[in-house]
């Protein structure tokens, strides 16, 4: 029984052997049939991948070619351009050779001419030499007197002549020089002043603050006054309200004040919220804004002009000239314009503009001082800037611009001049308006004054007269001479900055209607 189950498993056993070496004979060949087609497939991919590198290698060896050939063309076009060039200059070099060779005889056979030319003056110069010394014996023989005597007597009668000559020549110098001088020193400061322009302001005591409706009036003046006391407590402006419409007065000298009380006024009012609490707080608030205003305006001042290194508290003395005016001039646009022009003055006389522009933005900080000291303007800025550090020169300018202090600088006579031009010209200050606009009428009643003339018009400041002539009684020429005359009278008999353009005007106007 055992037996036949060993044999039994031995069975099964060769079985399974012979089934797995089936099993292997089998999947060899289907291995290898695999292999086949497989090896097949590569040899195929093999054909295309040679055929399409020989494709890119014949297009790569194409392109080298073509390029190969481009380049060699354009080496070609260039060598030709060259040989063109040369070619070129050579024939321009055997022009100018023969250029050359024709200038070159030209200038042997001109160098013949004058010779022969050189060889006939002096033939010519020894004849009148001979001639002259005949001609001196005949004088001599005349005159009975020797060439050296008469020679002393012709010099002794040009020394006299010389003398008077000179003296009057001399003189005539002299007047050219005062004339020229005067005309040099009115050329620098008309260019200046037309170089430098600015606004001016009318000095006011007061200030109108506009409102909405006669409605705020009440709320600004408060239960029993108190609004308004608190108000004008804070700010020491007089508030003036009265029957003007729609307006509230702030009455005080110091424009600061009444700038503060203004800006106060309008922050109050478009809050809605006014009692004592809050108009100190506002008043307040409003001061220190404009104290930094001040100090900024004198901050883009001093960087307008190109002043560095001012001190603080000048800086700020020059922003306070913003709210403070001189016979209705602005002090701030003032001293601006006269810094420009000192700067213009000094450049053309060879100075120092930088510091000259310096003197002029100071000279009229004594005008807007914390308090209020018993010492002229030109001094008292003079002490200030001694005090910030200031260089003597410029301190020197500022204190004799009004000639308290003897002038030591350059500079001073400058900033005295400027000073003048700007605060004298016609319209800068309220004093001389009156006289201005005489000045303007007095040119036109000059006009006026001559026949023939219908119309004078003053325009551009005073600085051209027009004057319209009628056509039936004057004639084209007599305009011309019309011109001249007023021109004369007006040099003789009128003071006036600059020149005066006078243009005469004669038209013929023929009229028809149509009816």
């Amino acid at each position: 029984m055992s037996i036949t189950i060993i044999w039994v498993i031995v069975a099964a056993i060769v079985a399974l052997i012979a089934g797995y070496f089936f099993a292997l004979s089998r999947s060899k060949s289907n291995a290898s049939s695999e292999a086949n087609i497989i090896l097949e497939e590569a040899r195929n991919q093999a054909s295309v991948i040679k055929e399409k590198k020989l494709l890119e290698a014949r297009e790569q060896e194409m392109q080298i070619k073509n390029e190969a050939e481009k380049q060699a063309s354009q080496r070609l076009q260039k060598v030709q351009t060259a040989e063109a060039r040369l070619k070129q200059r050579e024939m321009d070099l055997n022009r100018q050779q023969s250029d050359f060779g024709k200038r070159r005889k030209e200038v042997e056979d001109l160098s013949s001419r004058l010779e022969k030319e050189a060889q006939a003056i002096e033939s010519r110069s020894a004849e009148v030499e001979r001639m002259h010394a005949e001609a001196l014996e005949k004088l001599e023989h005349l005159s009975g007197l020797s060439a050296e005597e008469a020679k002393e007597r012709l010099v002794e009668s040009l020394k006299d002549e010389a003398k008077t000559a000179a003296a009057s020549y001399i003189n005539d110098i002299m007047d050219d020089a005062r004339i020229s001088a005067s005309k040099e020193a009115k050329r620098i400061v008309i260019q200046s002043i037309q170089r430098v322009a600015t606004e001016t302001a009318v000095e006011n005591s007061v200030t109108v603050f506009h409102i909405d409706s006669d409605e705020v009036k009440g709320r600004i003046i408060g239960r029993e006054g108190r609004n308004i006391r608190a108000l004008e407590a804070a700010t020491g402006i007089e508030i003036i309200v009265d029957d003007t419409p729609e307006a509230i007065v702030l009455s005080g000298f110091d424009p600061v004040r009444r700038e503060i009380a203004r800006l106060a006024l309008h922050q109050l009012v478009a809050d809605g919220r006014i009692h004592p609490a809050r108009i100190e707080e506002v008043v307040a608030k409003v001061r220190r804004q404009v104290e930094e205003e001040i100090i900024e305006t004198g901050k883009r001042t001093a960087i307008d002009l190109g002043i560095h290194g001012l001190h603080p508290e000048l800086i700020r003395m020059v922003g306070r000239m913003k709210y403070r005016s001189s016979y209705g001039q602005n002090l701030l646009q003032h001293s601006r314009e006269t810094a420009n022009l000192c700067a213009v003055m000094a450049s053309e006389l060879g100075l120092n503009p930088k510091k000259a522009r310096r003197a002029g933005l100071l000279h009229d900080i004594g005008k807007v001082p914390d308090d209020e000291p018993e010492l002229p303007h030109a001094l008292l800025g003079m002490k200030m800037a001694e005090k910030f550090k200031e260089k003597p020169d410029i301190c020197n300018a500022i204190g004799a611009h009004h000639d308290e202090v003897e002038q030591t600088s350059l500079l001073a006579p400058i900033v005295q001049v400027c000073d003048a031009i700007s605060g004298a010209r016609p319209g800068a200050r309220r004093e001389i308006v009156e006289a201005y606009i005489k000045r303007l009428n007095d040119l036109e009643q000059l006009a006026l004054s001559y026949p023939g003339v219908i119309k004078t018009y003053a325009i551009q400041a005073g600085r051209e007269l027009r004057v319209i002539v009628g056509a039936e009684k004057i004639s084209d020429v007599e305009t011309e001479k019309l011109s001249a005359e007023i021109a004369r009278k007006i040099q003789d008999e009128m003071t006036y900055p600059g020149q005066v353009k006078i243009t005469v005007i004669r038209e013929t106007r023929a009229v028809s209607y149509a009816k």
